[in-house]
């Protein structure tokens, strides 16, 4: 899976930007590697306000581009390794609900195929 990182609001230093390809790598056993398209992953990373009262808060966010469809996830949270770990989880969940939506349109296919089968030679 090809991937864009971008910073917004402060510098990223080099852990930051381990992190997040490590989380972001961690999201291509859920991605089928058989695909037409190579799936595209941009990142967001970025401090939010620099005048909130109870310090810092960061937003992450991926978006994600597969299969001609794109998949996007959001978190804004105090701590900015926590917002990265929400936003990777949220993902994980939408692509694991993404194929099953896609299996289930296979079976759906299969089940019709199987129907007009059934009625083209009648029950014997």
């Amino acid at each position: 899976m090809r991937h864009n990182i971008k910073a917004t609001g402060f510098s990223m230093t080099p852990a930051i930007k381990e992190y997040v390809e490590k989380r972001v790598n961690h999201l291509d056993k859920f991605v089928d590697p058989n695909q037409k398209e190579l799936p595209i992953c941009y990142v967001e990373i970025g401090k939010t306000t620099n005048h909130h009262k109870t310090g810092d808060l960061f937003r992450a966010e991926y978006t994600l581009y597969i299969g001609g469809k794109s998949l996007r996830i959001e978190a804004e949270k105090d701590d900015l390794y926590v917002s990265i770990d929400s936003v990777t989880e949220g993902l994980i969940e939408e692509l694991k609900s993404f194929k099953e939506k896609k299996v289930s349109l296979i079976r759906k296919g299969g089940a019709k195929i199987k129907a007009l089968i059934k009625g083209f030679y009648g029950d014997k």
